[in-house]
């Protein structure tokens, strides 16, 4: 009872601090100009958080970080819909979106995709905030038992559920992630510093970008493919609220998809290096692994779009656990919103919920107004946003390629990275007539790296003793389901062929 007491009596302190005038116009900003920078392909909650920093000095730090958290779960709001509408991520962790989403908008249904995701990540950021609120100290306390090897077992279990991820050959699936992990070395080893890959040049020192390789594959590809077929003015019916809502049988499937995928990016998005773009592959593999029915996937299935944005909402907003209960940023853009709070003379730690209640609670209860503000904003601008498919092709595409340059150019300001995106654009589109899924090589190139860092640093700490993930009962769960999950992927492909070969 006195847990719930002081549960109850942080709620209310927290509502107070983040329903005041000033914070609500911060926090509509912020969710505001998230929605906008998510839409724009390329540019991500990164380049929003870094040019506005420099305001931060001069309001209050609880202001400061309602609107720089309104930026960050506001960009994965908006996100999901150059996803949907024009097979252009708008950020990584809806480039898993695209696969699904776009089939649905060639079949005149891009507006009951729009709303699905925007429900979707209502959902999933509402349960995010719950666990939030109620378990952080006991997720953060867990979160602190994965080690170096714990984090190297996911890594492989991602990559391994990855190869499913897209229809196909699972082993056309494990080949695009072993190439998406050989992008991911490009650059500067982080132990010894030496060049690899880099072809002597400098701006590959950093490695590639992730934006440049998914705008490429996914948004440039399809732009190239569609090169000589006649699009005139899209002529669209009127975008009622009607024309939004899925079918019954749609909406039924859509409430477990939803369910687990908030508990799987809620559960990533505690884990420090993990974040919202594994959490929405992980949850999209999952439905498709359990789907009587697979190969809808990719064809303009419902669960395949309300599964990984439930996904990454949840783990936006649980991704603020291990940075404000354990200092622990989970991503650069986290590190951002630390360097706000020590800007301000405020040290994140166990001790930021004793010593700055209305800071956090209030933060925590503007992650409820942020959401129903986007919620608000999003619905009504459906129409708005299907219109755009009435854009003469001749025209949309140049400012579609435009917008795409810019998002590029504006991650590290070199036309290096433009030219990746050429170079992966037309990757992406000898991938597609050879039949080579692209979502695969995505994730290998988002894992890859990290699997490798985990690697060297376990077997440095274990001093070459490649037993060690086996004798800690985490990393040797996880490798154990990993080992399962192959093996029921070789009987299912067994069974396949069986079927094929009687019919």
């Amino acid at each position: 009872m006195d847990y719930f007491a002081s549960l109850w009596g942080n709620i209310v302190l927290g509502f107070g601090t983040a329903s005041s005038l000033s914070n609500l116009m911060y926090c509509l900003i912020g969710v505001g100009m998230g929605t906008v920078v998510g839409i724009v392909p390329g540019l991500g909650s990164m380049a929003a958080i870094s040019l506005l920093l420099p305001i931060t000095f001069h309001i209050d730090p609880t202001s400061a970080l309602i609107m720089l958290a309104g930026i960050w779960y506001g960009t994965t709001f908006g996100g999901s819909t150059a996803s949907i509408l024009l097979n252009l991520p708008g950020t990584a962790s809806n480039a898993v979106t695209c696969l699904d989403g776009y089939p649905m908008t060639k079949q005149g249904r891009g507006a009951v995709a729009l709303f699905m995701t925007t429900i979707a990540s209502f959902f999933g950021g509402s349960i995010g905030i719950v666990l939030l609120m109620l378990l952080s100290p006991v997720i953060a306390g867990y979160a602190l038992n994965f080690g170096s090897t714990e984090y190297f077992a996911l890594m492989v279990m991602g990559l391994v559920v990855a190869s499913s991820v897209s229809g196909g050959s699972f082993l056309k699936g494990m080949a695009m992630v072993l190439v998406g992990i050989a992008f991911g070395t490009v650059g500067l080893d982080i132990y010894t510093g030496a060049a690899r890959f880099t072809g002597g040049s400098f701006h590959l020192a950093d490695g590639i970008k992730l934006i440049a390789l998914a705008m490429g594959l996914f948004g440039v590809a399809e732009i190239v493919s569609s090169i000589g077929l006649v699009r005139g003015r899209t002529k669209l019916p009127p975008v009622t609220m009607g024309a939004m809502l899925p079918t019954k049988d749609e909406a039924r499937a859509s409430v477990g998809p939803l369910l687990r995928g908030a508990g799987i990016g809620s559960f990533f998005g505690t884990l420090p290096g993990t974040g919202p773009s594994i959490a929405a592959f992980m949850a999209y593999a999952v439905e498709k692994a359990r789907s009587r029915t697979p190969e809808r996937f990719g064809n303009g299935a419902m669960e395949g779009i309300v599964a990984p944005e439930s996904a990454n909402n949840a783990a936006d907003q649980t991704a603020f656990i291990p940075t404000l209960s354990l200092g622990i940023p989970g991503s650069a853009t986290m590190a951002l919103m630390l360097g706000a709070l020590i800007m301000h003379g405020i040290t994140p730690g166990p001790q930021l919920i004793v010593r700055e209640p209305g800071l956090f609670w209030g933060l925590v209860m503007s992650f409820w107004i942020g959401n129903l503000l986007l919620l608000i904003l999003n619905i009504p601008l459906i129409g708005v946003f299907v219109k755009i498919l009435a854009v003469p092709y001749n025209i949309l595409v140049p400012i579609v390629l435009t917008f795409i340059c810019i998002g590029a150019y504006s991650v590290g300001q070199v036309a290096t990275d433009v030219y990746m995106v050429l170079f992966f654009g037309l990757l992406g589109y000898g991938m597609r007539l050879l039949a080579l899924p692209a979502a695969p090589l995505l994730l290998g190139f988002v894992l890859g790296p990290l699997m490798e860092e985990h690697f060297r640093r376990s077997m440095l700490i274990a001093r070459g003793d490649a037993m060690t993930f086996l004798e800690r009962p985490i990393s040797a769960t996880i490798l154990a389901v990993t080992v399962a999950y192959l093996l029921w992927m070789a009987v299912a492909a067994l069974r396949r062929r069986g079927q094929e070969a009687t019919a």
